[in-house]
């Protein structure tokens, strides 16, 4: 259904879809349109982080289609990965929600993937409900802390040689620098997820936009969470997700 789906570089995306499983429930469906929730990954990764597959498992039993898809330059999405920017996958990100004009379309990011959901919730109506998963809101202080003492075109992200640091990346996070004032803008229902050990974006972000008072958010802490939602945390991230999409 999503296949060959490419970006305004005429770039592949990697994408797995998942109809909702009509053996437990029928699909659900709000104003005519069946729901899909598109799946966005964070800084280094893809659509098949274990976080992500299981999550798209979990809301396919409850009666919800999914997309999984990579950002261009990572995964097997076509692209270099130099590339990679925030500014660069809200291009991608608008891609993909144009070919979804015939659902109702929740968007789920994770980490830097979230700040890319912020910004283009800010800008495109096909987002009827976000959900940050341990949200990025500070990028430019974020490049600094895990990456400041890097050099860009030398050294790779946390040692991975698939994934060397660029000045595209770095210039762009300091453009962008927060999406903090962003927020007063979504006006679509929003859910922010975060574990308290989050050692890669602080739980101090989410609960900056949770006390910009905003009548449409809620904020769900899961005590004890790393940034991945590792072990136990998983799932608890996969039910806190789907029991605000059922409320």
């Amino acid at each position: 259904m999503f296949e060959n789906l490419q970006n305004s570089h005429g770039e592949i995306l990697d994408c797995s879809y998942a109809a909702a499983n009509v053996t437990r429930r029928p699909p659900r469906v709000v104003e005519g349109q069946a729901e899909l929730v598109v799946i966005g990954h964070g800084v280094t990764g893809n659509k098949d982080r274990e976080w992500a597959v299981m999550l798209a498992s979990v809301l396919n039993a409850a009666g919800f289609a999914t997309l999984r898809f990579s950002f261009s330059g990572n995964g097997d999405s076509q692209g270099r990965f130099e590339d990679s920017c925030p500014s660069k996958e809200v291009a991608d990100l608008n891609a993909v929600l144009n070919a979804c004009e015939n659902w109702h379309v929740t968007f789920v990011g994770h980490s830097m993937g979230a700040a890319v959901g912020v910004i283009c919730a800010s800008q495109n109506a096909r987002i009827k409900r976000l959900i940050s998963l341990a949200g990025m809101v500070h990028t430019g202080n974020f490049a600094q802390r895990k990456f400041g003492d890097l050099q860009a075109g030398v050294d790779c992200m946390w040692e991975k040689p698939e994934c060397p640091l660029s000045q595209t990346f770095l210039d762009d996070m300091r453009q962008i620098d927060t999406v903090l004032p962003l927020t007063k803008t979504i006006t679509v229902p929003w859910l922010l997820v975060h574990g308290t050990h989050d050692d890669v974006v602080p739980i101090q972000e989410s609960l900056q936009i949770a006390e910009q008072a905003l009548p449409n958010s809620q904020l769900t802490t899961l005590t004890g969470s790393d940034h991945v939602f590792s072990d136990d945390a998983m799932h608890g991230m996969a039910l806190s997700v789907l029991n605000w999409l059922d409320s």
